[in-house]
């Protein structure tokens, strides 16, 4: 006798809207602790981050506010920046002008948007979130790896990022843009 093994029955598909999200489905997330954010129309849920990300987070928070002019203002996750009707994102700091902010986001590129690394994010960071920062027109986009600790900065130049600076441990970075700032990797663990 031979036994046959029933076919499996595929596992039930999760629900899917049938557009992309917008920014109105986004504000009929929960507050719950989770990142929610719109990447062209797609909805990304990260967890909470870790102490190692927020304890460097802190660390650039303090190198960027101490060097940022008054009419300026760094900001930190989360905060959205509305890219586009179906692309919100919350980089881990930003930097903008005063004047640009509403009471409940940014409805256009940073001058300046840094993302710290993470496992669950390196991905989104260095492709897509990078990708969509250059195509909005954000002016410069920095990523910095907690586990190196490293820091890799790009610049819009004739409307495409270029790399100007790429650092690690006690390596300074001088950078210019939106403002005149040093970082030192090794420097953002408080």
């Amino acid at each position: 006798m031979t036994l046959v093994e029933p076919i499996p029955t595929p596992p039930s598909v999760p629900w899917r809207p049938s557009a992309p999200l917008t920014r109105d489905d986004l504000d009929r997330m929960p507050d719950d602790g989770h990142r929610y954010e719109l990447i062209d129309g797609v909805l990304l849920v990260t967890p909470a981050p870790s102490w190692r990300h927020q304890t460097v987070s802190a660390g650039i928070y303090r190198t960027l506010f101490d060097a940022c002019p008054p009419d300026l203002q760094v900001l930190f996750a989360p905060f959205d920046v509305v890219l586009a009707q179906d692309t919100i994102v919350q980089p881990d700091l930003l930097v903008a002008r005063r004047g640009d902010f509403t009471e409940h986001d940014l409805p256009g590129p940073p001058l300046l948007a840094v993302e710290v690394l993470s496992p669950s994010t390196r991905r989104f960071d260095l492709m897509l979130k990078w990708s969509r920062y250059e195509a909005a027109g954000c002016q410069a986009y920095s990523v910095v790896d907690p586990d190196t600790p490293s820091l890799i900065v790009w610049e819009m130049h004739d409307g495409a990022y270029a790399q100007v600076a790429k650092v690690t441990g006690e390596q300074e970075a001088r950078l210019t843009s939106p403002y005149d700032v040093t970082v030192v990797p090794a420097n953002l663990f408080l």
